[in-house]
Formats: C-alpha cells, structure tokens, sequence
C-alpha cells in the first residue's frame, strides 16, 4: 500500500463498509487501546525523567564551575588567623567574584545529618570552611594553591574538579537513558500492535477473501485495519497521556531539600512536549499496521 493524498484523506475520513473488516471490540481492541494507554503513560515520566537530568546537569556544571571551597586545616589558636590570611590572598586573587569564611551555625548545618543538631564545633577538630565565587574569568587553582601553600600553611584548595566531572556526566546519562527508555517505548508499542493486527487480519481471513473476490483490493482492506489501529492507538495514548500530565502535575515541586527527586516535573514550554506523544503513538501504530497489513495480505494471496 503506497502512502498517498488520497488514501491519507480515506484514513481520516474512514470508510463505514470498510471499518466492518475490523472487529471493533475484542482481544486485539483491548490490546492496542491498554498497550498504547500504558505506553504513553510510561513515556511521559521517561520524558521528564530525561528532561530533569539535563536541567540537573547544567545546573551542577554551572555551580560547581564557578566555586571552590577553602579548608583552613590548623590548630584551633591558629585558626582564625590564618582564615583571615586566605580571605586577604582571596582579595587580591584574579577571578574571585566573592570569598567568605562560613559560619559556625552554617557549619552545623551541614554537619547536622551526619552529627545532629546538638553538636558543639569547638569539641571538635573541624576545619574553617571558606566559600569562593568565582567569576567568568576563572581562578587560576594552581596559582592560588601555591600562594595559599606559602603564606597559609593550613589550607586546601578543592576546586570541585573532582566532584563536578562525574556528577555532570551521571546526570548525562540519566537524560540519555530517559531518551533510550522512550525509543524502547516505541518499539514495544510497534511490536505489540503489530502483533494485534496479525492476529486481527488472520482471524478474519475467511471475510478478506469473500472481499476480494466481489473485488476489493489489498489496498482498500489494509485502509481498514490501518485505520482502525491508528485510531486505537492514538485514543489510548492521549487517555495515557493525559493521565501521566496529571500525575506529574502533583508531584512535589523542586526544591533545595529534596534536590533532583522533587525536580521531576515539566517546566515552562516543556509542557508541550507530552503533547506529542499521541500523534507518536499514533504514526507507529500506523506504520506497524501497514506492514502487518502488507506482510499477512501477501501471505493470504
């Protein structure tokens, strides 16, 4: 069957006589309507796992690019010297937008999953934390970590190279394996309703040879069947769909708590992107079905 205006405009206009060839409910019906249904359910939360992990990775490479962390690494009656020493190197070191020394409560905070609220920092031998903000220039980390080696002796330099290279590249195969989960989508749907379209076309062999002989062409059957499983599949993507956009409407917001879990959501024009998930549905049904069609009408000649 060739993919022509007309028969594009017999798909969409249908042919009541036609649309007999197919049975309308049963086993197959049920199948291409729960396969597709389910499918673009699964696909929607693919697709905004995929497009969070791409927002996660621009967000930890833009960050951690652009700071490093300080520790002041000396005894307690030293300590507060030489955090004032580092910030004076900072001062006057090119590329440094911003540099400040964390505070005690701050300090706590970010110890306290591990420790509790109650833990009292001058019990222990905790170093002084100084944040850097970098600007778009860049520090020079070698430079600064033999300057700070010089004339502050207790600190360290961590300018997060090590932390940022893997955590980006996770968060970018995260979005590759969303976009892998969604081509895998596709073709479970291609498979399964190709499947329900054998079993429609076999189970209805004794018809399509009575159609033939009063002179209906493989064309104008395999229009019947094609029509009828597109039509399937694109009402049980968009039930699918819809559901999924519901759902995803209800999960938690981002957050600076919850991070990535609470992240999962669409933003902005990425909205529409679920969207096209039923005419998807729906131009694989298609395809599958004409092949089905074309490969079972040749196998009843």
């Amino acid at each position: 069957m060739k993919l022509t205006l007309a028969s594009i405009r017999a798909l969409l206009a249908g042919d009541r006589n036609a649309d007999r060839v197919v049975p309308p409910s049963g086993f197959t019906a049920q199948l291409t309507l729960f396969a597709s249904g389910a499918m673009a359910f699964l696909a929607v939360f693919a697709l905004a796992l995929s497009l969070a992990a791409g927002r996660l990775a621009d967000r930890w490479g833009e960050e951690l690019a652009r700071s490093a962390t300080i520790r002041i690494v000396a005894p307690l009656d030293q300590r507060a010297a030489q955090t004032d020493a580092a910030l004076r190197i900072l001062q006057t070191t090119r590329g440094v937008a911003q540099a400040r020394a964390l505070s005690d409560e701050e300090q706590q905070a970010l110890l306290a999953p591990w420790f509790g609220n109650d833990l009292a920092l001058d019990t222990l031998p905790v170093p002084r934390l100084i944040e850097v903000i970098e600007d778009d220039a860049g520090i020079d980390a070698a430079g600064l970590r033999l300057r700070l080696a010089a004339e502050v002796p207790g600190a360290v330099l961590d300018d997060h190279g090590r932390w940022r290279a893997p955590l980006v590249e996770a968060a970018q195969r995260l979005r590759l394996f969303g976009w892998v989960s969604i081509v895998l989508i596709a073709a479970a749907v291609a498979a399964m309703i190709t499947l329900a379209a054998h079993a429609a076309l076999a189970a209805n062999a004794q018809v399509i040879r009575v159609l033939r002989l009063v002179g209906a062409t493989d064309d104008y059957i395999a229009l019947a069947f094609i029509r009828r499983f597109t039509l399937r599949a694109l009402s049980g993507a968009a039930v699918g769909t819809v559901i999924a956009m519901i759902a995803v409407l209800f999960l938690p917001s981002a957050s600076e708590v919850g991070g990535f879990l609470t992240g999962l959501g669409f933003r902005g024009a990425h909205w529409i992107l679920p969207l096209l998930i039923p005419p998807l549905a729906g131009a694989v049904a298609f395809a599958a079905t004409r092949s089905a069609a074309r490969r079972t009408l040749g196998e009843l000649s």
